[in-house]
């Protein structure tokens, strides 16, 4: 089945808008992190679309996992607060500078639990980059070190980011249309 024409009410970025910016991110992680030890963690599964396009662009060497980290959960549009994570006990972190990958920082409260995470465990340094920043939403002192694009306090879809499981394979960001929540 096909979504609708309308599920955006707005296309945000597209494509090629995510493109550029996604290599011009990497050439920022490749000047900061060249010839430290850098594991890149994409948050599974929205980072997915646009880490792809980031680690086309990052040319040193550095490891990359993968974990699963969620705080929405169903039909909704608001965080429930209550970050799950899974697939951190898989890799090495001790004195590696650990940079996650994320769709959208919105409360902060993922990157914080995995912050504290990665910390806890010894790592040499961590930090994010995001595609999208909302940071009228935030709960905790995070600030993404590398960030896409800063949005509105709206609800978006596409490139990754979905609603109830739905639309992640939208080839670009936009605002879902409030008819569809």
């Amino acid at each position: 089945m096909k979504y609708p024409n309308d599920i955006m009410s707005k296309v945000l970025y597209t494509e090629d808008q995510i493109i550029l910016k996604a290599k011009e991110l990497a050439e920022r992680i490749n000047a900061d992190y060249d010839g430290k030890p850098l594991t890149i963690v994409c948050t599974l599964k929205g980072a997915t679309f646009f880490f792809a396009d980031l680690m086309k662009y990052i040319n040193i060497n550095c490891n990359i996992e993968f974990i699963k980290a969620s705080s929405y959960v169903g039909n909704t549009t608001m965080t429930i607060g209550n970050v799950q994570i899974s697939n951190v006990m898989n890799f090495v972190i001790e004195n590696r500078d650990i940079l996650i990958v994320e769709d959208i920082v919105d409360t902060g409260l993922t990157c914080d639990k995995l912050f504290e995470y990665f910390r806890k465990h010894n790592c040499a340094s961590v930090n994010v980059c995001t595609l999208l920043d909302k940071p009228s939403r935030r709960q905790v002192g995070i600030i993404p070190k590398y960030c896409g694009y800063e949005i509105e306090d709206e609800f978006v879809i596409g490139y990754g980011l979905d609603y109830n499981e739905s639309y992640r394979n939208i080839p670009c960001v936009g605002i879902i249309n409030k008819k569809y929540i």
